[in-house]
């Protein structure tokens, strides 16, 4: 037998395998992005309900960033020591659990620490599936990978928002309590579909064993890494911060409840073309430029939304969608292509720039809340979050793609 012909056929095999792989680490992405946004479409009557200001309920949006930032700095070192499929199978238990929760509230506290809960396992979520795929595609299929993954999440969101009080809310006779329990229930059952599915992959060791602060030391003393985690905390702060008060911001322009929550759904629509697309077609050496230009248009998608209505109010949908979802992606691809990070050091680089990004995903939701308690309006948020995204955009200009290494 041809021994490098032989060869090929199992790296060929291998190919389809890890490809395989793909569909449960997008079911992990669905369960992620509907436990993440299920909570959105329901802010107007848990706030009758559980008699709290906007200030609380801003809070509340924001609490899991804050767990989120604890567990995203070990990680990767979670993920070294447990392995792939154990440490996803916790990380979607525990956000299950996280929805399942919060049928029992009483009051700001309960309901804040059910928020907290879920950080704990969604930062597994975050940092591990990108770490997967940067041990498992190489080249252009890394992009298509992660952006079909991330694509799920917008998938799972889409369907909260569009399906929780046009569907959902009246299946369970308008009470938040119990949709939140049915939706913890169905995250549960997605945890079992993975573990059944997936199967454990021995990953390199590296010198990250040698100690952790060692590692986040090395990588955070890097200038290209310094400017994507500066970026990714002011990109969280305006995802984070618009998207949790959405539907919210809807209904103050005047849509009931389940239209709101319906339009909210519209810019993860428009953002899945743009998960699928934008990371695999824009090339290394393009994606600081299209961070930079892509943040003024998120600009005019929040001024159009928050100022207009009608057809002006829809366009700004779908820019806000379009452009937003896929800053991320295009940042973590950034981070992995670096070549002192790469496959080798993604866990730890990961966790660190998710980490600090979700400072930023508190901060955007919390002092939105704030700025309406003080105003009585979005106007000043929305203009706080525009100055955001033009710093952004100057960011962006400053991340300037190197040679990656050949092994990856």
């Amino acid at each position: 037998m041809d021994t490098s012909s032989h060869v090929k056929e199992i790296e060929l095999d291998q190919d389809r395998y890890w490809w395989t792989k793909l569909v449960p680490l997008c079911l992990l992405y669905l369960a992620f992005g509907s436990v993440n946004r299920s909570i959105a479409p329901l802010v107007t009557p848990i706030i009758r309900d559980l008699h709290l200001s906007y200030t609380q309920m801003g809070l509340i949006l924001g609490s899991w960033q804050l767990t989120y930032i604890l567990v995203a700095i070990i990680a990767g070192r979670i993920l070294d020591k447990w392995g792939v499929r154990k440490s996803l199978m916790a990380g979607t238990l525990t956000i299950a659990l996280s929805e399942v929760l919060r049928f029992f509230p009483k009051g700001f506290e309960g309901m804040l620490g059910c928020l907290a809960l879920f950080g704990a396992g969604g930062s597994m979520i975050s940092v591990g599936v990108p770490k997967a795929v940067s041990l498992w595609f190489k080249g252009k299929r890394r992009g298509t990978a992660l952006g079909i993954c991330m694509a799920n999440s917008w998938v799972g969101a889409i369907l909260t928002l569009a399906l929780t009080n046009s569907l959902v809310m009246p299946l369970t006779a308008y009470s938040w309590r119990t949709t939140f329990l049915l939706y913890g229930l169905l995250t549960g059952a997605i945890a079992l579909v993975w573990w059944f599915l997936s199967k454990e992959t021995s990953l390199p060791r590296s010198e990250e064993d040698a100690g952790i602060m060692q590692v986040f030391s090395r990588l955070i003393g890097i200038r290209s890494v310094q400017i994507v985690i500066i970026t990714g905390l002011l990109t969280f702060v305006v995802i984070h911060g618009f998207s949790q008060w959405l539907p919210k911001i809807l209904e103050m322009k005047g849509l009931s409840p389940a239209s709101a929550s319906l339009a909210a759904s519209i810019p993860y629509a428009a953002g899945i073309p743009s998960l699928l697309l934008i990371p695999s077609i824009i090339p290394p050496r393009r994606r600081g430029r299209y961070v930079a230009i892509s943040s003024l248009f998120n600009l005019l998608a929040l001024v159009l939304v928050t100022t207009s209505s009608g057809i002006a109010q829809f366009i700004g949908l779908i820019l806000y969608g379009f452009i937003t979802i896929s800053i991320v992606p295009m940042l973590t691809l950034f981070l992995m292509d670096i070549p002192e990070v790469g496959s080798r050091y993604m866990g730890s680089a990961g966790g660190m720039f998710f980490c600090i990004s979700e400072i930023g995903g508190f901060t955007g939701p919390s002092i939105m809340g704030f700025l309406v308690d003080a105003t009585g309006t979005f106007y000043s948020s929305v203009f706080l979050l525009a100055a955001v995204c033009v710093a952004i955009s100057i960011l962006g200009l400053f991340m300037k793609a190197r040679a990656v290494e050949k092994n990856e």
